[in-house]
């Protein structure tokens, strides 16, 4: 463990996308502890306004995202600087994607369903920076050898077999499948080769004269919804806390 540790962490000179992981996830957590708190009314924290104004904790995660981001390019990815700038990277980038569904929805949507999004865009970006972290590059290019690497023309085809590949598992509606497929070239190909979903642009597209086709996509959909929509619900209501079954309360105030 430990020389893994040191073969992909420390000496390629990942220590800086791992604090900023750590300090993404860690500041995500904290955040959601926090709002929690506030909806329920215990604690001493309370939202913040200036002037009337509410200031979601996203006005100060992108200024945050900013700094570290610049830092980042102006400082030495080695030294004290670039992890400090990797940190408040990461610290920002959690508070903004904690409400991502209210940048994606332009209204405050926290509570609502739609702010399971939020949650989503987490944890996917968490999962992706980790299997970047464990030595996996986009579009397979860590599957080849040095010998293979050393011929531009086999890397650039690698590349685009594999983006094509997670482009089909999008226009199929398999939008986690194409995000995960760009780093797992094996996931977007599965993705490919499987089923549209049936409110997909692929199904649109090419399942219009193939009834048996399109019904075939819309009871695999069905099931796959029926099976795991539930249980993914409640892994986000555990990290995210449960969505307010009252929208109409939500103007006010969302927490």
């Amino acid at each position: 463990m430990g020389h893994w540790w040191v073969r992909n962490i420390i000496e390629p000179g990942k220590l800086p996308l791992l604090l900023a992981l750590t300090a993404f996830v860690l500041t995500f957590v904290v955040t959601r502890v926090i709002t929690r708190l506030i909806r329920a009314g215990k604690g001493p924290f309370r939202n913040v306004s200036a002037g009337g104004l509410h200031i979601h904790h996203v006005v100060p995660g992108v200024v945050l995202t900013v700094v570290g981001g610049f830092g980042a390019v102006a400082s030495d990815r080695h030294g004290a600087g670039g992890a400090l700038a990797a940190v408040v990277f990461g610290i920002g980038a959690g508070l903004v994607l904690d409400e991502f569904a209210l940048i994606l929805h332009l209204q405050d949507v926290y509570w609502t369903e739609e702010g399971r999004q939020s949650v989503e865009a987490v944890v996917l970006t968490a999962a992706l920076v980790g299997l970047l972290l464990a030595g996996f590059v986009p579009f397979g290019v860590n599957d080849l050898t040095q010998e293979e690497l050393a011929d531009r023309g086999t890397v650039i085809a690698n590349v685009a077999a594999n983006f094509v590949l997670s482009l089909v598992a999008l226009s199929k509606g398999k939008t986690r499948t194409a995000v995960f497929g760009a780093i797992v070239p094996l996931v977007a190909l599965v993705g490919a080769l499987r089923l549209a979903r049936p409110d997909s642009f692929w199904a649109r597209r090419f399942y219009g004269r193939r009834p048996r086709a399109r019904a075939r996509a819309t009871l695999r959909a069905y099931r796959h919804d029926r099976r795991w929509t539930p249980r993914s619900r409640a892994v986000q209501d555990w990290i995210g806390g449960r969505p307010d079954p009252d929208p109409a309360r939500l103007p006010g105030g969302r927490r």
